[in-house]
């Protein structure tokens, strides 16, 4: 367990949570130690982590003995007790409350949205050997299209960011979701300006760390255009 003022965090980095907590550490400077759990292995399935987590998710946190699971609620508890610049999570209620607004939202649309995509295009044929269901692809990319529409419309609208003019939860949260489909090759933002310009905002925000945690993900894409 994390000891001596050093967050300990169990992440798989192709889970895009996990990237979303290792951005926010790694960004702000929060001494911090990674236990890698490969899902794949079934690492999350041993007793000691599922004495961390009996839900044998990641990520999980662990912070001078205390046990935390949930990405959202590992996110908003680092901004509460580092010091983590004001506009990641603001404490002017209607700020904070358009920031936990897309937070709930998230979880039910750009989650497992974007997620369905990656799944059907890239863990079922490893897991399967089967080929692509390219039906099943289509109707995914349909539905994450009205999600990215709402993302447009309700959410960024002219804003810089999801919730405003500065970065918040909610974008990191965002983009490691957005990016997830990428593992397959395939950028869902290809033909969505608006929302280009405001991944590259993003993206520029968080820095060095955003590639760092990402270079899982870029892997799994640079074998898997290998074998086109």
């Amino acid at each position: 367990m994390a000891t001596g003022g050093v967050v300990e965090v169990y992440l798989d980095l192709l889970s895009q949570p996990c990237r979303a907590v290792l951005i926010l550490l790694s960004c702000n400077n929060i001494p911090h130690r990674v236990r890698t759990v490969a899902l794949r292995r079934g690492d999350n399935r041993t007793p000691e982590f599922t004495r961390l987590n009996p839900m044998q998710k990641v990520p999980v946190m662990v912070d001078n003995g205390f046990i935390l699971t949930e990405s959202d609620a590992i996110l908003k508890y680092l901004v509460a007790k580092y010091n983590i610049p004001e506009h990641w999570y603001p404490r002017q209620p209607e700020r904070r409350a358009r920031v936990d607004e897309y937070t709930a939202w998230h979880h039910t649309h750009t989650r497992p949205h974007a997620a369905k995509v990656f799944i059907l295009e890239v863990l079922l044929p490893r897991m399967t050997g089967s080929p692509v269901n390219q039906t099943k692809v289509g109707r995914a990319l349909d539905e994450l299209g009205g999600t990215l529409d709402k993302l447009e419309s309700m959410f960024l609208r002219g804003q810089s960011f999801l919730c405003g003019d500065d970065i918040t939860l909610a974008d990191l949260l965002a983009i490691c979701e957005i990016m997830q489909p990428l593992g397959g090759g395939r950028d869902i933002l290809e033909d969505r300006p608006q929302l280009q310009r405001w991944r590259s905002r993003v993206q520029s925000a968080l820095g060095e760390s955003f590639d760092h945690a990402h270079a899982v993900l870029y892997a799994l894409r640079d074998r898997n255009k290998a074998k086109l």
